[in-house]
């Protein structure tokens, strides 16, 4: 056990996987940010549309976070039963035949429910990204892995506002959905020839309803998951308070047009490849749960500067507002990969199911997240400042717990 936490604290450089792994496992998981972030610059024009407001239409983005959080809790133990392969042969099917459903969405309601479907498929490739991960390797070679492919991850949110807004100077908002189906299909095509299966047969549960029920149960109980699992959730939620807001304090409060949301979006999303890119080279002098801390530190100090801000209602404050959502947004650059490391260090078989959880998990608090910035009663900036600091006060206190868990169990 006390080796076990040395490799905790520092970690080891060597790797045990390719490049092109990793960026196939990125590209599974970018379909996320990309099905979020690519149409974020067109709700203004499909509230027009649609004839509601852009907040209402921003509401596609909550469903879609719905759809995610119930689709991974059944793909995690499918996934430990049959293998990684064949749901996302299904996932990736059932996630363009949804994109396509879009393109003729008539309403809100009906873009609301063809978003959730969507959601439900392309939420396989992160479950089972994480879980192939898990399937190969250890604790700090995982760390460093899911740190690689969240730099090469982190381009999705740079590209996809950016795309977004150029396809919209040509055609309207359904020409997104169009691309987004393209990419299902792109995805589809490099699973086929290119996945390699990762949990072989003689290492897969074999799971009934109940047990599945009591595998959820014991692995919520694991406190070596729980506890970074809650501390990466809550503060992987911060990054949904953002993309919810986003559009209505930078387009509508400092009237940026489509194309420069789109880079002011794409600077933020920078900002978590640097702190990936960071994250690698700390590797040496900081351990996992350091970094964990250190990702939660700029966090809350991005948080507090965009409370300040909000509080001072200041008209030539962009410059810190663009300076407090680049550190919330960034800090996920640390945060996220080691608590998944510290997450999934010891789910070993059940490592689908587990990532289900979690993945499951964040997007439920993605979907709180939306529900609570429409409950709030004070303008854009200042719901979201205020929710993000609540999210990392609860994020801090699971670090927290995870820390002092950690040096009990070395001591024993």
């Amino acid at each position: 056990m006390q080796n076990e936490n040395m490799n905790i604290a520092k970690s080891d450089t060597t790797e045990s996987y390719s490049s092109r792994w990793i960026m196939l496992l990125a590209l599974l998981t970018a379909l996320g940010p990309l099905s979020i972030d690519m149409y974020l610059p067109a709700l203004p024009q499909m509230a027009e549309d649609f004839g509601v407001t852009t907040q209402q239409v921003a509401n596609t983005l909550p469903a879609y976070f719905f759809g995610l959080a119930i689709g991974q809790l059944i793909y995690g133990p499918i996934s430990d039963r049959i293998g990684r392969k064949k749901p996302l042969y299904f996932g990736l099917i059932l996630y363009s035949l949804a994109s396509l459903l879009c393109i003729f969405a008539q309403s809100e309601w009906s873009l609301i429910m063809a978003r959730i479907l969507q959601a439900l498929g392309g939420c396989v490739g992160v479950v089972m990204a994480r879980a192939a991960i898990r399937d190969r390797l250890d604790l700090s070679q995982s760390a460093q892995a899911f740190a690689s492919m969240m730099m090469v991850m982190g381009l999705a949110p740079i590209l996809a506002p950016s795309i977004g807004a150029w396809i919209l100077v040509f055609f309207n908002w359904k020409a997104v959905f169009i691309v987004l189906v393209m990419m299902g299909l792109i995805c589809l095509s490099c699973v086929h020839f290119f996945f390699q299966e990762t949990l072989q047969p003689e290492r897969r549960l074999q799971l009934n309803l109940n047990q599945v029920a009591n595998l959820y149960a014991a692995i919520l109980r694991d406190r070596s998951f729980r506890l970074p699992m809650l501390a990466g959730c809550w503060s992987g939620a911060v990054l949904f308070c953002y993309i919810n807001s986003s559009s209505a304090i930078l387009m509508d409060g400092y009237q940026l047009s489509q194309q420069h949301f789109a880079y002011a979006f794409g600077l933020n999303a920078f900002g978590i490849i640097l702190m990936s890119f960071a994250n690698k080279h700390l590797a040496a002098r900081l351990g996992v749960l350091h970094r964990l801390c250190l990702g939660s530190g700029i966090q809350t100090l991005g948080a507090l500067i965009l409370l300040l801000v909000a509080l001072g209602q200041s008209a030539t404050a962009f410059g810190w507002v663009m300076v407090g959502m680049f550190m919330t947004v960034s800090g996920i650059g640390l945060t996220g990969p080691n608590a998944t490391a510290l997450s999934m260090s010891e789910q070993g078989a059940r490592a689908g199911t587990a990532s289900a959880i979690m993945g499951s998990i964040q997007f439920a608090f993605g979907l709180l997240g939306g529900v609570l910035l429409n409950v709030l009663l004070w303008d854009a900036l200042l719901n979201m400042a205020v929710l993000m600091l609540v999210f990392l006060a609860l994020g801090g206190w699971a670090t927290f717990a995870l820390a002092k868990d950690l040096q009990s169990r070395a001591s024993v």
